[in-house]
């Protein structure tokens, strides 16, 4: 009850204190060490976004794609403004064949941050993989536009070619791990 009391900003900051060993040991790539420190956070704050986060992320790199997204969903139901795990629902949505619903995802986290690389990558994806070719271009070009770092502009740069090959309606199936 006490973190009801807290204002917002020191909330938020108490959030991220709480995650910061978990988020250090997803670096060091100690997923269960992270999961099993994430669920000591949870039991202590259910209300904390991070650490739902953080759980779908160690969740997405240990290929538990369901549960990573189930705790990308927790994390955006607790903060719907949370960028980083709306961008991560609509891929991991997109993984399992949710077309729709990644759409869903990208095009809110679009609305909300329309300038953002990561959600116009995320739209980009969706729409390619619902076979969207023009749209997905689109948003994968407006990302390049926004000069990302060098590998993701060669992974897009990859796909826009694959985007090219076959024909508007035909969904692309892209694994970006």
């Amino acid at each position: 009850m006490a973190s009801r009391a807290m204002t917002t900003p020191t909330r938020d900051a108490a959030h991220w204190d709480a995650v910061e060993e978990a988020a250090e040991l997803l670096q060091e790539h100690r997923y269960q060490d992270a999961l099993s420190n994430l669920r000591d956070v949870i039991q202590k704050d259910a209300g904390n976004p991070y650490a739902y986060f953080f759980v779908g992320q160690a969740m997405w790199e240990l290929d538990q794609v369901e549960p990573a997204r189930d705790a990308y969903r927790a994390a955006v139901h607790l903060s719907p403004n949370y960028l980083g795990a709306r961008v991560s629902l609509s891929h991991a949505l997109r993984r399992l064949g949710d077309t729709q619903g990644a759409l869903g995802q990208a095009q809110e986290a679009r609305r909300r941050f329309p300038d953002d690389p990561d959600a116009l990558y995320a739209l980009g994806m969706a729409h390619a993989a619902r076979g969207q070719r023009f749209l997905a271009r689109k948003h994968l070009q407006g990302f390049l536009d926004t000069n990302p770092e060098v590998e993701a502009k060669q992974e897009v740069q990859q796909v826009l070619q694959m985007l090219g090959i076959g024909n508007e309606g035909d969904p692309l199936d892209v694994d970006d791990d």
